[in-house]
Parts: structure tokens; sequence; C-alpha cells
């Protein structure tokens, strides 16, 4: 028997949720879709939820394929995937399978649930198909599972859009050195620009890492601690701050609790960067050090007008209509971690509710939902994006691209709290732009290492 190189990737729903165009990922393979995923994004796109959007594009895009004067042989034999941008190197073909119009007989899942149905799909394709390999994508772990047990040879997740492997490898902002940093360096050349202290240093000396600028530097035993202004071939340039400096920096009467918060404050107080990206596990004090830089930056400093607040929740689109009151209101019971932060920042004034008042009133504090935030420009603010791990790359893309002249951008998240079905800590919103934007020189990203909130947090956040 012939064997086929071209393989036949068989799509679950959920493929094309997380990425609508994901039919154009695979190269000179050819694609088919069962009629019960049809179905599903059918049922998906008229629905109160973000994803609804993703259904809506994907539908479009097998349109755009299958749609015009296709016949339904083509469509059943597979229409030839078009070029387009990025995706230059697409020969496969496109089909969908009737599943709906087979008798799967005995050896296949009951066909009581669509999940069931997909599986019974690609075993029918697989057992048609013996010259070439058959290929289930889902990024539903249990159905990969169940697959796998039913007999199908091939069960991939979808992880064309995966920047990191494992998330043990995501960036941090900030790499520490074994022992003294200075011990290593033997040439170095310092000046003095614009009151900062600069040390040009050779590469060789330092170790070939991918350095990358608005990096922060530390070691394991001195009080150095700087930051990468930029790098070439052979050389790094390092902002000296020192250890003690960064701890003892003050934002809205908040310091540092240790040098990780340290780096994150000093990026948040720095003009020069637009984006910062904060990171960690819960109770390392993201939110917290977040809202104390952005009073500081709105109230004291006057560099921006407003402070405004969003995250994402997935329930609000149906949920947020039948509670009472304005948008800032409505938003209220999910940002009650904005709220507790603000007490926590207030807590010692003579009158702690008038207090949160009138900061509230003075730094211009508004509470948006991530739903109502397409299409608008934010100028001249400081933009807190809260609980973004649970936002999709694409979302997140929506959000970025939002942002005016004179906005900073704070995202905070922690990949080990993910609501989302339809996310992991690989594929999170959260995971791409820490990745994509770590090259960037307007942004910085801080991995807030150590539990602070309380030693009971700190005890169940490394022992359950």
């Amino acid at each position: 028997m012939e064997h086929d190189n071209r393989k036949l990737f068989v799509l679950d729903t959920n493929v094309l949720l997380h990425e609508p165009l994901a039919i154009y990922s695979f190269k000179e393979h050819d694609v088919t879709i069962p009629m019960t995923v049809l179905e599903e994004l059918d049922n998906i796109k008229d629905r109160k939820h973000d994803i609804s959007r993703d259904a809506r594009v994907a539908i479009r895009a097998l349109e755009d394929i299958l749609g015009g004067k296709t016949s339904p042989e083509q469509i059943l034999n597979g229409v030839a995937l078009p070029s387009r941008e990025g995706h230059s190197d697409v020969s496969g073909s496109l089909s969908i399978f009737p599943d709906h119009q087979i008798d799967f007989t005995t050896g296949t899942l009951p066909g009581d649930n669509n999940d069931n149905r997909i599986i019974n799909t690609a075993l029918h394709l697989q057992n048609l198909n013996q010259a070439r390999q058959v290929v289930l994508v889902t990024k539903d772990i249990n159905m990969r599972l169940k697959a796998k047990g039913a007999g199908i040879e091939r069960v991939e997740d979808y992880r064309t859009d995966q920047l990191i492997d494992d998330i043990r490898f995501l960036a941090k902002g900030f790499y520490q050195f074994d022992g003294d940093f200075w011990a290593n360096v033997e040439k170095v050349s310092t000046d003095r620009v614009g009151g900062k202290t600069l040390h040009q240093v050779s590469l060789d000396e330092v170790g070939n890492e991918p350095f990358y600028k608005n990096q922060y530097l530390i070691d394991q035993e001195t009080e150095f601690c700087g930051k990468v202004e930029s790098r070439t071939d052979t050389h790094l340039s390092i902002i000296d701050y020192g250890r003690d400096r960064l701890e003892h920096l003050q934002a809205w009467g908040i310091k540092p609790k240790n040098i990780y918060q340290g780096m994150a404050l000093n990026a948040l107080l720095d003009p020069e960067i637009d984006l910062v990206i904060l990171t960690g596990p819960a109770g390392c004090g993201k939110t917290l050090i977040a809202m104390a830089a952005a009073l500081e930056l709105v109230v004291e400093k006057k560099q921006y007008e407003k402070v405004i607040v969003t995250r994402n929740t997935p329930e609000i689109a149906e949920s947020i209509g039948f509670l009472p009151g304005t948008e800032e209101e409505k938003m209220a019971p999910w940002l009650a971690a904005i709220t507790d932060t603000l007490e926590v920042l207030h807590k010692n004034d003579v009158n702690p509710t008038g207090s949160m008042n009138y900061i509230m009133e003075k730094a211009n504090v508004q509470f948006k939902s991530v739903n109502f935030m397409r299409g608008r420009s934010i100028q001249n603010s400081v933009v807190l994006l809260d609980e973004c791990q649970n936002l999709t790359a694409s979302q997140i893309k929506t959000m970025i691209t939002r942002m005016g002249e004179g906005t900073k951008l704070i995202c905070c998240g922690n990949l080990a709290q993910i609501d989302s079905t339809y996310l992991t800590a690989v594929t999170s919103g959260l995971t791409y732009i820490v990745e994509r934007f770590k090259d960037f020189d307007g942004s910085a990203n801080i991995y807030l290492n150590g539990v602070v909130r309380s030693r009971l947090a700190e005890f169940a956040e490394e022992h359950l």
C-alpha cells in the first residue's frame, strides 16, 4: 500500500474557538471539519460570551473558502485552501464531513454527545484512510484521553500558537546571577548619564544569556541590582540601582517588602515604560503595588489624568445587566480586589471610607468592563487590567490596541488561577504578551517571587 505523506487533521470545536483561523495552520496537510462542529459553532455564535465572536470569525472563514459556487461534492472531497498573509505555505484542502449520515457500528463510542460524535468521525476516517495518518486535534484533555482509549492512533493538542512548551520557561523579567555579579567582571566602563550610573560590560563575562531591554539583574550575595539599558552583539549596558534604593522606593505610602516588589515599583513609576506586566502567585502584591503606583502617578505626580480599572469576567455579559446602578456599580462585585486594595491603602486614615471616596474622585478612578472597551481610544490614563490570565491572546491584543498617547497599561495575573475552560497556562494571553513584549523597549515584565499577604497565604501557596 502506497503511503500518503499528507496527514488528515480532524478539528474539534474548541480548536476553532481558541484560534478561529486554525484551518490555515496545517501547511500542506488536509483539514476536515465534522458537521457536529458546525452545529456547535452555530449554537455558540449567538451567546453573550466572548467566545461568540470567535465562533462567528471561524464560521466566516469557512464560508469564505466553501461558500459561493462550491458544489456539495467539492465540499465533501476537499476545497484547496487559499494562500493568505502569514500562511503562504498553505497547500492543503478543507472539507466538511457529514457525520450524521454515517451509521457508526460496533467498536465506536455511544453517539449520545457531540464529543463522541467527533471521536467516532475520526475513527471512521482512520479506517477509511489506511494509507495516510489521521490526527484528531482537540484542546480538551479528557477528549484526548477518550479518543486514545477508543482507538485513535494520533490525538494532539493544538499548539501552533504556543510560544513556549512549558510555563517554567516563561520569561520572569529578571535574571539572577549565581554568587557575586562583580566577581566575574574584570573589565567595566562606567559613566554618569542624566543622573544614572551606566556600566558597559562584555557579554563574554556575564554569560551569553538572551538579555533584553528593561530586564532586571540581581545576584545572590551582594546588593547589586541593575536594569538592562541596551544590548549589542558584544556588550551589555546596565543601569545600576542597587537593592537598597529599589527596596526604599515609595508609592502612595507603600514600600516594597522584597526586591521583586522593588523592581516592579521601579518599572511602574518609570515614565518611559508604557506596559508593565506583573505575574506571580496569589498574595505576592501584584494588585496592591499596581494600584499604589497608579494613584501616585495620577494624584501626586500628575503624569496622567485618570485610573481605569478593568478585568475579564466570563459571565459578565449575561449577568451585568441584572445588577443595579451605573456601569461602575455593576462592575463593583467583580472588582472587589481593587476596592479591598484601596481599603488597605487608607486603613490608617481617620475616616477610611471618606478617604477612599475622595481619592477615587480625585484620581478619577473608573471601573470598566472589558466588553465595553472595544472601539475606544484611551488617552492620558493609567489602565489596570487585572486577572488577565483568563484573556486570550486576541482579547489582550484588543485591549492593548485601545491604548492611545500618554497611556500606561498595567497587566496583572496569576497563571495558576485560570478559570477559562479554553485556556491553559501556556496558551493564556498573559503568557503570550510576556513572551511577545519582552523585547519591546517600552515594556517591562516582573515575576513577583514570594507571597507577602500573610504567613497563612504563603504556607497555602507552597503546600496546597
